[in-house]
């Protein structure tokens, strides 16, 4: 296991296959690494031998009593450990992150748990939708709602009704710290080892960021920590645990209600351990049967969910919206590219390379003290292989997933910070049974490693942290604020977006799939594109029909290259190409400043409503809400975090 860890970690397999993703930067980062290492061990090497002479540097580190206190009140321990660690998430949450859904899963998922909390399942769709749409919201049978599995949704839910979303991903964290200290409790039963992971998993940098947001893999690791803490209390009781089981189903069935294959990966071992039991001692049936229950009860209020919503129990929002190339499997992507077993291996070795860094942002490499415990142990617990074999099928499930998740970190395998915590907590004393406790090779490991938090604490923490705060301009302005600063109410807003984004858009409204739409923008020259949709607007062309009309402005992959005119660089140009009046336009309005539409679905303030800039159409929305003024919103400059500004539109003008 250490040995594949180590090769996933530090080789560039990715760069090994033809074609496909790469890692651009590895050259750099395997400096850092050789870098850091040199550093931390140096300073290792020279404070064991300091310590040879300074008696403070050889005696009991406060680690040693803290963990004496830990085996006393483990309790009383794990709420201190859990509210420093709600108290870290929040001011990563608050004060780093705004406050505010910043990524565009966030901001869906938020509408939706809005959705939920006007006691709805989804809204009706407006007369012209075009000017509402987003990315990863479903419209279906004149309804619309987010694609995402309900559970996520309801949890920040409880942040809608209570005035702060933003409150939710803290709380949830603190709330897995607990879980995960519960679990610690039966899993290890070296208390020094248990504290050190609970306090590498709660403060871990990659932990702290995330669980800072508002992504659903704060929520869903909570409840899978809750079920796998459950379960393990039922596995190494001497008799029956009912109660406890039917938490440990209950909570595996809600993060499945949240994010199904992480679920999945640390559910199914689980269930196949219950079983096995079960068959082997009849009265065992009293833990897998409401295990069982538990599972089905949050399952079937999720089925009855899609039931409402997109039609079937088991079509998920993402199948609906960009059909069954969305889910696993080696087969095209929504967006075009054929997801192969090779393409998933260098998925799945950026994931790991990433994890380097963004585990613990440390200037040694995150994932030493896991390699080494794995290599030094010798034997495992039936609690350390159900834990690898959870962590070893979520790796091979998001193996057959083509979409390489990146936020705060490589967010897919966030799961496995729980063994990565533990693992890392068990590399000292793992070193001390090796080679003797006080060894020099054991002091030389408690010195790098103090060395390496010493330097992530006090660098590249700080650094990241500032970095993150200066990220998402436009999804940290606060429209309703500024429209009441600016008197703004009751009005309709159009809100500027990119002429790309405009378009892609309008190739929803003409019933283009996403995926579709996504083949469409990014394979056709922009002007090209523009002037075929206008005509398919003009005769009423829609869906299939549309389809065929767009589809002959493709080219060949490479044929088209980013815009050389416009700031949104995603927009394409076929060299050679003259552009129309109209065209011209169109780059002009973008030289002149536009932002990203997604985080206006979430202003509501000032009775306001927010649509989308669509220029000549804009009329047809105005005509809706004839007595209500208008304006246009966008930044006054194409330049990133320009200050945005509320223009006056003459009814009648359009935009």
């Amino acid at each position: 296991m250490g040995i594949v860890v180590a090769a996933l970690a530090f080789l560039p397999i990715a760069n090994w296959i033809p074609g496909g993703n790469e890692v651009e930067s590895y050259r750099s980062m395997a400096g850092e690494w050789l870098n850091g290492t040199a550093i931390v061990l140096g300073a290792a090497v020279v404070l064991v031998i300091l310590s040879k002479r300074i008696a403070l540097l050889r005696n009991a580190t406060p680690f040693d009593r803290l963990a004496t206190f830990s085996a006393r009140r483990p309790l009383l321990t794990t709420v201190i450990v859990a509210s420093l660690a709600a108290l870290a998430y929040s001011i990563v949450a608050y004060v780093i992150l705004g406050g505010r859904p910043l990524n565009l899963d966030e901001i869906v998922q938020v509408l939706q748990a809005q959705i939920f909390a006007q006691g709805r399942l989804s809204l009706p769709l407006s007369q012209h939708p075009a000017f509402f749409s987003s990315m990863n919201v479903v419209e279906t049978q004149g309804r619309y709602f987010a694609q995402f599995p309900a559970g996520g949704p309801a949890m920040l839910m409880i942040g809608v009704l209570a005035g702060a979303t933003w409150i939710v991903g803290p709380l949830c964290g603190a709330l897995t710290v607990v879980a995960f200290a519960t679990y610690l409790e039966v899993a290890e039963p070296r208390s020094g080892v248990a504290l050190g992971a609970l306090l590498i998993f709660a403060f871990a940098p990659f932990v702290a960021f995330v669980s800072g947001s508002h992504m659903n893999d704060v929520t869903s690791l909570m409840w899978t920590t809750v079920g796998i803490a459950s379960m393990a209390a039922v596995v190494t009781s001497r008799s029956p645990r009912p109660a406890v089981a039917f938490l440990s189903g209950l909570a595996f069935g809600c993060a499945a209600t949240i994010r199904p294959v992480d679920a999945f990966a640390f559910a199914l071992p689980a269930g196949v351990w219950y079983l096995a039991r079960a068959l082997r001692a009849r009265e065992r049936w009293l833990d897998a049967a409401p295990a069982a229950v538990g599972v089905a009860i949050p399952m079937a209020t999720l089925l009855w969910i899609n039931v409402h919503t997109t039609g079937a129990p088991l079509l998920f929002g993402y199948e609906a919206l960009w059909g069954k190339v969305h889910n696993l499997g080696f087969h095209a992507a929504p967006w075009g590219t054929v997801h192969t077993p090779a393409r998933g291996l260098e998925l799945i070795n950026i994931y790991f390379l990433k994890l380097q860094t963004y585990a613990y942002e440390s200037p040694l490499p995150s994932l030493v003290p896991l390699i080494g415990a794995l290599l030094l142990t010798r034997r495992l617990s039936a609690l350390d292989r159900y834990l690898l074999a959870g962590s070893g099928l979520l790796v091979s499930l998001y193996f057959c997933y083509w979409f390489g998740g990146f936020y705060h970190g490589p967010r897919f395998v966030y799961f496995l910070m729980l063994p990565i915590a533990l693992w890392t907590a068990r590399f000292l004393p793992l070193l001390a049974e090796r080679f003797g406790r006080g060894s020099t090779i054991h002091r030389a490991g408690i010195y790098a490693l103090a060395c390496a938090a010493v330097l992530a604490l006090g660098i590249s923490v700080p650094f990241r942290a500032r970095l993150y705060a200066a990220t998402y301009p436009t999804a940290r302005f606060d429209a309703d604020s500024a429209a009441a600063a600016a008197g703004v109410e009751n009005a309709l807003v159009f809100v500027r977006e990119s002429w790309g984004a405009q378009m892609v858009a309008r190739m929803w409204a003409l019933g283009i799939s996403r995926s579709d739409a996504e083949h469409l923008y990014w394979q056709a020259d922009a002007c090209q594109l523009e002037q075929g949709i206008h005509a398919a607007e003009q005769s009423g062309a829609h869906g299939q029909a549309a389809l065929e009309a767009l589809t002959p402005l493709m080219h060949p992959a490479g044929a088209v290259q980013p815009s050389p005119f416009s700031p949104d660089s995603s927009e394409r140009y076929l060299p050679g190409t003259t552009y129309t009046p109209r065209c011209m336009t169109r780059i002009a309005e973008d030289r002149a400043g536009f932002t990203l539409f997604a985080p206006f679905l979430l202003a509501h303030g000032g009775g306001n409503i927010y649509a989308r800039d669509l220029g000549e159409q804009n009329p047809l929305l105005m005509q809706q809400y004839p007595d209500r003024p208008v304006y246009l919103l966008k930044p006054v400059s194409s330049e990133i975090g320009a200050p945005f500004r509320f223009y006056p539109v003459t009814t009648g003008s359009g935009t």
